[in-house]
């Protein structure tokens, strides 16, 4: 992989140098003096310098994050044409990218997804608007996702969905979520090699040990170069894969409420908590495995609320426990 980028600048239209200067109004930025600027500041790990012509400088160690995930999301509202190939020319070359959604989510099921680019393919996703789905909002990734999906068409993208019944089955087996999650992502990649044989490579995100999707990857998938890194949405079918699961976790989401009459929240907040009370008072505590992780504490603290036991989930609720909330 090439050197993280330290460097980066562009010409910004009037609009948008006015979005930049609201960003860099925060008190997360310091503002300093630089000849011919509108407006200079040094962040956390990187100075920006938004000269009088509307050129934009970012500099420092924090440059790719600065562009990810504060200029393109904020300030371009797109992903930066031709970023990725001075940062690095192979993450637009022939490979796959896989990521995930759901995995902090107590409802819903966990989603893998595999999305196959190239230098045409990857042009065409960044004008679509892909990019890591943590910087949209929910409403961008359904839009997107969809837009994704029909450009890829069913052969250059692939989707394992474990629905909340098997995740917990899967959990109560492994015990652990990253050996459920790397069992996903290498079947998300065996899928997509069944109709991409040729492609060569690999991209996903760092979690747990290296070796954990190697372990789980097939017949298929064992010639393929696997690589893993942090912040590996960075890359164009990571970030297309990224949108596509999230998309495919939130209509999954609204699905599985719909025969309880309920919406379903994200996450493990404490409205996620009142909801599962709520269910668990309507329906039963057998029934929580037909929507949930049961693994999570979040299940142990609705179980409370409702004056219900763990036991009463049936065989999974031992074998998905985690302990007594704290």
């Amino acid at each position: 992989m090439a050197e993280q980028r330290k460097s980066y600048s562009c010409k910004l239209t009037p609009e948008e140098a006015e979005r930049l200067v609201a960003v860099l109004g925060r008190d997360s930025y310091k503002k300093v003096q630089v000849p011919y600027t509108t407006i200079a500041v040094k962040g956390e790990d990187c100075t920006i310098n938004l000269y009088t012509s509307g050129k934009v400088l970012v500099q420092g160690a924090g440059t790719e994050d600065f562009i990810l995930f504060v200029l393109e999301p904020e300030v371009l509202r797109r992903a930066t044409l031709g970023y990725e190939e001075v940062v690095d020319p192979a993450s637009t070359s022939p490979h796959m990218g896989i990521d995930e959604s759901g995995k902090g989510d107590f409802f819903g099921p966990l989603v893998a997804c595999a999305a196959y680019t190239d230098p045409n393919i990857a042009a065409k996703m960044k004008e679509i608007g892909a990019r890591d789905c943590k910087t949209m909002s929910d409403k961008q990734v359904l839009l997107v996702g969809s837009r994704l999906r029909a450009f890829l068409g069913p052969n250059r993208y692939k989707i394992v969905m474990i629905g909340p019944e098997a995740y917990n089955r899967l959990y109560a087996r492994n015990r652990n979520v990253n050996s459920v999650l790397s069992w996903a992502h290498a079947r998300a990649i065996e899928n997509l090699l069944q109709t991409l044989p040729s492609c060569p490579r690999a991209v996903a995100d760092q979690f747990g040990s290296e070796h954990l999707i190697k372990n789980a990857l097939m017949k298929n998938g064992k010639g393929i170069i696997l690589e893993q890194h942090h912040k590996a949405e960075s890359d164009i079918a990571v970030a297309a894969a990224s949108v596509i699961a999230r998309e495919t976790f939130l209509l999954s989401l609204k699905k599985l409420g719909e025969p309880y009459g309920l919406t379903l929240p994200k996450g493990a907040s404490a409205q996620v908590v009142e909801t599962a009370v709520e269910f668990i008072k309507a329906q039963g505590p057998a029934e929580l495995p037909k929507i949930a992780k049961c693994h999570f504490r979040t299940a142990d603290q609705a179980l409370e609320q409702a004056g219900r036991s763990r036991e009463e989930i049936g065989p999974l609720g031992a074998a998905t426990s985690r302990g007594p909330a704290k």
